[in-house]
C-alpha cells in the first residue's frame, strides 16, 4: 500500500502549533528517553526566531507529520557555532574554522519516523530545505557510527569538517559534516 505523501514549508507559527508532533518524531527517531521533548521545546522555539530559519515537513494523506527538517543561518554567538568553532580551531587552526564557519546554513534537525524511513523522505526533506538557501555551504552534526543518515550525507557529498568531537554536556562522539551549496539536482531515473 502506498501512502500519499506531500511536503510543506512550515512558517514559524505553523512550527509552534505542531511542535509537540515534531518533537515526538525527534524523540522516536533518535531513541531518546521520555522527557527529552520537554527539554528541547524551548530551544526549538528559540531556533525558529533565528535569521534564515526555515522548516519543511513531510505529511501523509491525513496531514500527519512523518518527518521534518529545519535550520537557519549559523552565526557567532550561537551555542553550536561556538562549540564547532572551538573544535575546528583546536584540530586544524583558526583558518580551518574560518573556512567552514564564514557563510553557512546550519542543518539543525532532520528526522523521519522510524516506520517511514528508507522511503526517500529524508533526502526529499534535506533537498527541499536547502533549495534556495543563500549561504555558501551547509554544516550539520551527527553522532558517529554507521546509520541511514550517514549514508544519505555521504551520497549527497557531505565531507568531514571535524570527527570524533564531543559537545559540552554530551558524552557521545559527533562528526561535523559540510558541503558547498547548492546541491546537485536529484537524479530522477
Amino acid at each position: 500500500m502506498t501512502t500519499s505523501l506531500s511536503y510543506a514549508r512550515l512558517s514559524a507559527d505553523d512550527f509552534r502549533t505542531r511542535l509537540r508532533e515534531a518533537l515526538d518524531i525527534y524523540v522516536e527517531a533518535m531513541r531518546y528517553p521520555p522527557g527529552t521533548a520537554e527539554q528541547r521545546a524551548p530551544m526549538w522555539l528559540t531556533h525558529a526566531l533565528r535569521d534564515g530559519w526555515r522548516c519543511v515537513a513531510a505529511l501523509d494523506a491525513e496531514g500527519t507529520m512523518l518527518g521534518l527538517a529545519y535550520g537557519y543561518q549559523g552565526a557567532p554567538g550561537q551555542w553550536w557555532h561556538e562549540q564547532v568553532r572551538r573544535g575546528l580551531a583546536s584540530s586544524g587552526g583558526e583558518e580551518l574554522a574560518q573556512r567552514w564557519l564564514s557563510d553557512y546554513f546550519e542543518l539543525t534537525e532532520i528526522h523521519v519516523r522510524p516506520a517511514s524511513q528508507a522511503r526517500g523522505i529524508g533526502e526529499d526533506l534535506l533537498r527541499r530545505l536547502l533549495d534556495g538557501v543563500p549561504n555558501r555551504q551547509v554544516l550539520l552534526s551527527t553522532p558517529e557510527g554507521p546509520s541511514r543518515a550517514w549514508k544519505l550525507y555521504r551520497r549527497l557529498g557531505f565531507a568531514d569538517a571535524l570527527r570524533d568531537y564531543h559537545f559540552a554536556g554530551d558524552p557521545r562522539p559527533f562528526a561535523i559534516l559540510g558541503r558547498t551549496l547548492p546541491l546537485e539536482p536529484q537524479d530522477r531515473r
